[in-house]
């Protein structure tokens, strides 16, 4: 696995003995003076052969050219960004870079405008997952490789906004760890990362933050009337537990409270998934995964409000124990809840943790995330997260930090009045499963949540589904984490966290937001 290192400056460097990879969009590539890529090029090439190889670009979608040899490269990213895009072309980045990384210490440039550095580097992050049990001889290199991350910032007519500030660095360093904990927690299998396994990330991040956590676990969360996460994690071996991180500065006026889905691993329980549906279940606890690494880089980025982490931790799993298709449970709302799917069990843990949230924590903001539905990969896709709020101002703010940060963002429709008859149940307060899969899936799983809260609570609550941008392919992408710290970022000590939040929702530039880069590359040269 790879070492990252953030630089607030260009490194001089020799490609020859440090590859280098150039990244950005064309329009800045071509507006970018030599001398100020040159530093990572050394004697190797000359002001023309880098015009030229710009010149030679054809991004469709992306391009990259050769500048010496196979160590140093020139890659260009999309000319489109659509309106519900990200301008920073994120998932561009980290594809470029799996295609053109050596695997040792290199030097990873990305030329763009101040607004799109948190995304830029998370998307770089992405590229670099620490998970593996691979055996092979490289994957056992002492030290490990080092990848330099630096930033050529353009734009702005402003200089401030083409530096880099050994705070931002910080702040990028910080995200991109919970970016990269969150990816590891996700790919790493039940037998590791089991619900033992997770408490132990939980305690390891509580110690480094100079924290302490709380754990309700076993049989106590019966006794306490957590019913929702016992009833799914009883029949596992290793037993279901509640975790909460609480961070509470002085000075503190607003609680804030994030509540994630950690289901280590997802049989289905008794209405049990196919051999084809369920590998890839140790995902199941990518929302909690997200909570957890969202929560370190916002203590150490200097979080100014009260903050708390609520980890519902379980593994829905078959045995004696587990829970029958007609038994009903009574959560921790009070509200009783007879199961008719349970293989729909993330919705009941998470229904117990808000209600933590909003009656022991006494949060007035409370976001949970979750890998709900697989129904969420068909409403909105492969790269955009479901919200589903009690709130108009929420949002519209999550849908443009969802831009802003890379962990793009699709709204679902809020709509109880309409929708939430799908779980009427003739012998308890609610079933778990909807009676019309047709309709409304997403936002029907997200309103049994909030159910629980109950639709007249005071407060705001965001629920964001995840199941499919939490992974690409066989890999996690620590999706949430740079959510939440641009989400929240207006209580951040972080200039660049609270520059994200606060930037006005206006199109940057004619070339950014609804429009986009010069059709022909010819139209940029000229």
């Amino acid at each position: 696995m790879s070492l990252l290192k953030f630089h607030r400056t260009l490194q001089t460097s020799d490609p020859l003995t440090v590859p280098v990879l150039i990244i950005g969009q064309l329009r800045h590539l071509t507006d970018l003076p030599f001398e100020r890529i040159s530093p990572k090029l050394g004697s190797r090439v000359e002001q023309e052969t880098y015009t030229k190889a710009v010149s030679s670009l054809q991004p469709a979608p992306t391009d990259t050219c050769s500048l010496y040899l196979d160590v140093a490269r020139v890659a260009a990213l999309p000319l489109k960004a659509s309106r519900h895009n990200t301008a920073s072309r994120a998932h561009s980045i980290t594809k470029l870079i799996q295609s053109n990384t050596t695997g040792g210490s290199e030097s990873i440039v990305v030329v763009c405008e101040k607004l799109d550095l948190l995304a830029s580097a998370c998307a770089v992050a992405r590229a670099f997952p620490l998970y593996s049990r691979k055996t092979s001889k490289s994957s056992n290199v002492e030290p490990p490789p080092t990848v330099h991350i630096e930033f050529v910032l353009i734009g702005g007519e402003d200089p401030t906004e083409r530096e880099i500030t050994e705070e931002d660095v910080l702040v990028l360093a910080n995200v991109t760890v919970g970016i990269r904990l969150a990816a590891r927690i996700v790919d790493a299998p039940c037998n590791e990362m089991n619900v033992s396994g997770f408490l132990s990330e939980v305690e390891a991040i509580a110690l480094e933050l100079g924290l302490k956590s709380k754990i309700i676990r076993g049989k106590e969360l019966e006794e306490k009337g957590f019913g929702g996460i016992y009833g799914v994690g009883k029949a596992a071996v290793d037993p279901p537990a509640l975790a909460v991180l609480s961070y509470e500065p002085k000075g503190a006026t607003e609680t804030v409270a994030w509540v994630g889905k950690g289901i280590v691993f997802d049989t289905g329980g008794l209405s049990i998934k196919g051999k084809t549906a369920m590998p890839g279940m140790k995902r199941d606890c990518g929302g909690a995964a997200a909570i957890l690494g969202g929560f370190y880089a916002a203590v150490k980025s200097g979080y100014r409000q009260n903050l708390h982490a609520v980890f519902c931790l379980a593994e829905n799993s078959v045995g004696p124990e587990a829970t029958r298709p007609d038994d009903i449970h009574r959560l921790y709302s009070g509200c009783t809840v007879e199961i008719n799917n349970t293989d729909a069990e993330g919705r009941l843990v998470l229904a117990d943790g808000v209600v933590y949230a909003d009656r022991d924590l006494k949060a007035n903001v409370i976001l949970d995330m979750a890998t709900l539905t697989g129904a969420q990969g068909i409403a909105t896709g492969k790269y955009h997260g479901a919200i589903l709020t009690n709130s108009d101002d929420w949002e519209a703010k999550a849908l443009e930090i969802g831009r802003r940060t890379g962990d793009m963002l699709s709204p679902v429709p809020y709509c109880p009045e309409l929708h939430f008859s799908e779980f009427n149940s003739a012998v308890a307060d609610m079933k778990n499963s909807v009676m019309d899969r047709g309709n409304a899936q997403v936002s029907c799983a997200g309103l049994f949540i909030g159910a629980h809260l109950g639709f007249e609570y005071g407060g705001s609550w965001i629920h964001v589904d995840m199941a499919s941008p939490v992974h690409n392919g066989e890999r996690a992408t620590g999706y949430g984490v740079a959510l939440l710290a641009g989400l929240f970022g207006d209580h951040s000590k972080s200039t660049i966290l609270r520059g994200i939040a606060h930037q006005p929702m206006v199109q940057r530039n004619k070339l950014a937001g609804n429009g986009t880069e010069p059709p022909l590359k010819k139209a940029c040269l000229d």
